[in-house]
């Protein structure tokens, strides 16, 4: 179920991407505080939309192409799997992300990459996320949010002491 989650979510992404892009505008690489804000902001817009099935919101502040594409109704599709879990994401209003890549600029396309998680309880949440410069804002373009996998520490070797005889 959430392979199928995954790709879905890919699918749209790479949709997307395909895209066209409309007219080039100047864009700059954003500061780090910047970079926080858009990630929270869109995981927190996602939240809004598990918690009570209204994916307008995130739709509507989505780019152009991005709200095209995806009808209200095909997001709570996409992202159905993460509902039905009762995943909650608002742990990511107090917790720093960690990106798992360089955020990349596609200059030529006004177009922002941010790839990486969010670490918690009970499990991280990884995320990938693009932006479009729309009209000197960043807007979504396209979205990819799963539960990470819990890492498991390798058992130890219990301690043990010797005792020499003499």
């Amino acid at each position: 179920m959430r392979h199928r989650v995954l790709l879905a979510a890919w699918v749209v992404l790479l949709l997307l991407a395909a895209g066209p892009v409309g007219a080039q505008q100047q864009v700059s690489m954003p500061d780090a505080q910047k970079i926080v804000l858009l990630v929270r902001n869109s995981l927190l817009t996602l939240n809004d939309a598990l918690q009570t099935g209204n994916y307008t919101v995130l739709r509507d502040q989505g780019a152009p192409e991005f709200r095209e594409a995806n009808s209200a109704a095909r997001l709570a599709e996409i992202f159905s799997a993460l509902a039905a879990k009762n995943v909650d994401l608002s742990a990511v209003a107090v917790i720093s992300p960690k990106l798992s890549e360089a955020p990349g600029l596609d200059k030529a396309n006004g177009m922002l990459h941010l790839k990486g998680q969010f670490p918690g309880e009970p499990f991280p949440i990884n995320f990938e996320l693009l932006y479009q410069a729309v009209n000197g804002r960043w807007r979504l373009f396209g979205i990819s949010v799963s539960p990470g996998e819990v890492a498991v520490a390798e058992p130890k070797a219990p301690n043990t002491i010797s005792v020499e005889k003499n």
